[in-house]
């Protein structure tokens, strides 16, 4: 793999070396075929979308500013294409948190982890397949804005300043959209689990 910076390999190929692409797309091809599936929901999809983003970075290649970070532009042409991909499905794709994620520490941990609150903490009455299957649902409710900002800020661990880039919104309003996501996925996460709770209660199987 290449030394060089996502800027320089995108200068070198635009001024003609063909090999500085292929070691950008191989550079980005674990992380952002995860944030897409994660996004998607699906990984056949992922993987059309991360060639269209690979695509677009070629054909707008000679207008990007060398001046400027690589990954941010690559999420913000990335973060599109999906949502083009969402528009042309004409329905919202079910997208599962609940794999877990690395850590600077080395652990795993999942969503729920990552933004607990103390409003968001995992029951611990609920079986590991309970769990995952109620956090499924809970992020599958989300509006699409508030999935997004929570795969870019959790999962890609991009700054605030790079998910405006992305989004191509204020900053003032990446801060209070990650705000209101993770209150809504608390708020949701409550909500689910007090239904499965009530509903396990009425289960007759449960009654001796």
């Amino acid at each position: 793999m290449s030394v060089r910076t996502d800027e320089e390999l995108l200068v070198a190929y635009r001024d003609g070396e063909a090999a500085a692409f292929a070691d950008l797309v191989e550079r980005y091809q674990n992380d952002l075929s995860q944030f897409l599936t994660r996004f998607l929901g699906s990984r056949a999809a992922a993987d059309d979308v991360f060639q269209d983003a690979f695509l677009q970075v070629h054909l707008s290649a000679e207008s990007f500013d060398a001046s400027r970070r690589f990954k941010p532009w690559l999420y913000t042409i990335a973060a599109n294409k999906a949502r083009d991909f969402h528009r042309r499905q004409k329905r919202r794709s079910a997208v599962s948190l609940s794999t877990p994620v690395g850590t600077a520490d080395g652990r795993e941990t999942s969503l729920i982890d990552l933004i607990a609150d103390g409003e968001a903490t995992v029951d611990a009455g609920l079986l590991e397949s309970e769990q995952q299957a109620l956090v499924k649902e809970v992020v599958d409710s989300l509006p699409s804005h508030y999935r997004e900002i929570l795969l870019l800020s959790y999962f890609q661990r991009l700054s605030y300043n790079q998910i405006a880039d992305s989004l191509q919104i204020p900053l003032g309003t990446v801060k209070s959209r990650l705000h209101a996501a993770v209150a809504h996925f608390s708020e949701s996460w409550r909500s689910a689990v007090s239904r499965h709770q009530g509903s396990s209660n009425q289960d007759p199987s449960n009654n001796s």
